[in-house]
């Protein structure tokens, strides 16, 4: 895998077309990697306690290294 973390890249097909940033974790087995601020999920989160509500959070997940092209400086 040629991507690192703390490359910069940019998304090249899918819903963040466009959208650039720098790599936070790679995952090498799975060909993939988490770009910061791109592809981000909705999350339903249930109450732990019962006084507490229930949230939805964004949270970034993995791309397919085949999704994402290495910019150069």
């Amino acid at each position: 895998m040629k991507i690192k973390k703390g490359d910069k890249v940019t998304i090249i097909t899918g819903k963040d077309k466009g959208k650039s940033g720098p790599v936070i974790k790679s995952f090498p087995k799975k060909e993939m990697v988490l770009v910061e601020g791109v592809n981000k999920k909705k999350l339903h989160k249930r109450p732990k306690k019962s006084n507490e509500k229930g949230k939805i959070i964004e949270q970034a997940t993995p791309v397919h290294i085949s999704n994402v092209k290495k910019v150069t400086k």
